[in-house]
Parts: C-alpha cells; sequence; structure tokens
C-alpha cells in the first residue's frame, strides 16, 4: 500500500486519512491468532521454504548459540522420549551430562527419585535440548548407556507457519514506514497524537509477531529429548535391607500379638454377655443326653 502526501493537503483530511489508515491496521493486525504453534499445517508446507524472505534468516544468524537451519529443508520442530533400564541411575545422569556437553546441548530439567524401600526403584527424568541435526546420534550415545525399553520421535512441520509470520512482519514493517512518513507531516498536535497511537499499535504486534517467529525457529533449530531412567534393582545396601526385613518381622509379629490379645478379651466378653444362653442351650443338650441313656437302659431291661 502506497501513501502521498503533498504539502497542500488540509489538515482535516490528514487527519481523515491517518484514522482510516489506522483501522485498516488494528483490523489487519487483529485476524493474526496467538496460537500459530497449534495451527495445522497444509501438506505443500515444505514447497514453501523458498518463501521466507532474508529477513527470517538474519533473525536466526543474529543469535550466535543457535545452529544454521537449511532453509531447502522441511521446518520441522522435532520430539523425542526415551526410557532406558540402567545398572546405576547416578553413573548415567553422569554419563547422559558428558553427553550433553559433547552434542553441545543443554540439561533443561533434572528430577531424581530416591528408593524408599527395597522394593522401589531409582529413578530420574531429564530433559534435554540438542542441536536438531544432532538429535539422531545422540539418541543413539544414550541407547548405548543401558536397555531401550521405549523410544519415539515426534515431528512437526511449521514452514507455512514461519512463510505467514514473515509476510505479516514485511507487511506491517511497511505499514509502520508509511505511519511514520505521515506522523512527520502532520501539522497540528490532534494529528501527531492519532497517528503516534496507530503507530504504536502497529509496532507492538510486530514485537508480538516477531516474538512468535523468533520462538517457532529456535524449536526448529534445537530439538528436545525426555529421557527416564529406571535402575534394574534398588540402590539400597544388603545390611540395610536386612536389618530393615528384621524390623518389619518384629514389629509385624507385635502387632499380630497384640491383635490376639485383644481378640481374646473380647471373645471373653462375648462369652460373659452371652453365658446364660449357654448354661440353657448346656442344660438342654445334657438333658436329652440323660434322657436317652435312661432310654437305652430300660429297654435292655426288658
Amino acid at each position: 500500500m502506497s501513501i502521498s502526501i503533498t504539502q497542500k493537503l488540509p489538515r482535516q483530511s490528514a487527519l481523515l486519512m491517518s484514522v482510516l489508515l489506522g483501522g485498516m491496521i488494528v483490523s489487519s493486525c487483529a485476524a493474526a491468532p496467538d496460537n500459530f504453534a497449534n495451527k495445522s499445517l497444509p501438506p505443500s508446507a515444505s514447497e514453501n521454504q523458498a518463501a521466507i524472505s532474508a529477513d527470517a534468516a538474519a533473525n536466526v544468524s543474529a543469535n550466535p548459540e543457535a545452529p544454521s537451519v537449511n532453509r531447502n529443508r522441511p521446518q520441522l520442530i522435532k520430539k523425542a522420549a526415551m526410557t532406558l533400564v540402567v545398572d546405576s541411575v547416578d553413573k548415567s545422569i553422569d554419563a547422559v551430562t558428558k553427553i550433553i556437553s559433547k552434542q553441545q546441548g543443554d540439561l533443561i530439567s533434572l528430577n531424581e527419585d530416591q528408593p524408599t524401600s527395597s522394593n522401589s526403584r531409582h529413578t530420574a527424568s531429564i530433559q534435554l535440548r540438542i542441536p536438531q541435526n544432532l538429535l539422531e546420534p545422540t539418541i543413539e550415545e544414550l541407547g548405548k548407556l543401558g536397555t531401550v525399553e521405549n523410544r519415539n520421535i515426534t515431528a512437526e512441520d511449521v514452514g507455512s507457519q514461519l512463510v505467514d509470520f514473515q509476510a505479516r512482519l514485511g507487511n506491517l514493517r511497511r505499514t509502520e514506514a508509511n505511519l511514520q512518513k505521515i506522523m512527520d507531516r502532520a501539522g497540528s498536535v490532534r494529528d501527531i497524537l492519532a497517528v503516534s497511537k496507530e503507530l504504536s499499535n502497529v509496532r507492538q504486534t510486530i514485537e508480538q509477531i516477531d516474538a512468535q517467529l523468533k520462538s517457532l525457529q529456535n524449536q526448529v533449530a534445537y530439538s528436545t529429548i525426555t529421557l527416564n531412567l529406571e535402575a534394574t534393582i534398588s540402590s539400597s545396601s544388603p545390611q540395610r535391607a536386612v536389618g530393615s526385613q528384621v524390623y518389619e518381622t518384629w514389629n509385624n509379629s507385635t502387632q499380630s500379638l497384640s491383635n490376639f490379645t485383644v481378640g481374646l478379651l473380647k471373645l471373653g466378653i462375648w462369652l460373659i454377655v452371652y453365658s446364660p444362653y449357654i448354661l440353657l442351650v448346656a442344660a438342654g443338650f445334657y438333658g436329652l443326653r440323660r434322657w436317652r441313656l435312661n432310654h437305652l437302659s430300660r429297654l435292655n431291661r426288658q
């Protein structure tokens, strides 16, 4: 969009044009969603990589720590997850640290759970960030630390999103330049304030989209690995395990004796309460038995 303003243009017309232009800018910028990273990609996203302008490459090269990205390849965000069963979690954590340093990566987080009993296992969860071109070699190195229980890699193509971000940035920067020209030529304070407000909105939108663009580029340049480590056996010492078993057995036996004693006391109380009925039943059985004995003796006499 090109804008030409002459010195003969009245102030009212200039103000009207600036307000209309500001409305167009706000409506066009409001259409930009904040969650571009979650947008589904078309099948031809990889073919649009050539459309990324030189400004995107300048944003990546401005970060000296970010590895170079091949623009001719699909722009993928890769994530990997792996679970390893190892002999010693502590030694494996040290080995993982060395692998990260060797592959020029970063340790993002480490959560370690020590065993609390002889039956529990020593586990740890580590999250790594590795340059994308070193993802596969790093996974191979990590797999040598133990037995791989499961492993998976996911990839998301964000090429079309990068192109969309860069196109929006180009349009917004051209609009910013045009607004700056209008502001330089504005004569009244009212015109300057109106254009300044629109210019501030445009610059804020530029900063937001530029931050999202750099975030996507960083996710493409670096891949994340979630590594779960599990010990084959508990790291408790044998002496401690035996002591725990003896202590547990003693507690169980004393608890059993206490329960048995309480049970006997309860049984005695029940017997005392129901003793009249028990005596009546016993008397009935005794009388029946005596009657049968007397009856048998009479039959024998006859």
